[in-house]
């Protein structure tokens, strides 16, 4: 199964003329390629999976998809 999990963007700039970003994912940073999202800014949210930003998202969104990852992590401990 694959997952694409929200992060939000803590920083952007240009490595190998591709556009890439500083991403947090609750509180662990990472760096994504943001070609597919040319548009987003720093303090917004983005899909990723496989280290490629797929999509922008609001934060209201993040926020439901974080709320649903942790319920998925109860029912794991359940």
């Amino acid at each position: 199964m694959c997952l694409a999990v929200p992060g939000k963007v803590l920083e952007t700039y240009r490595e190998a003329d591709l556009l890439m970003g500083k991403i947090d994912f609750s509180g662990v940073a990472k760096r994504a390629c943001l070609e597919f999202v040319p548009q987003v800014k720093v303090g917004e949210y983005v899909i990723v999976h496989a280290g490629f930003a797929l999509s922008a998202i609001d934060e209201a969104e993040a926020m439901r998809i974080f709320d649903y990852l942790r319920q998925m992590k109860e029912l794991d401990e359940l």
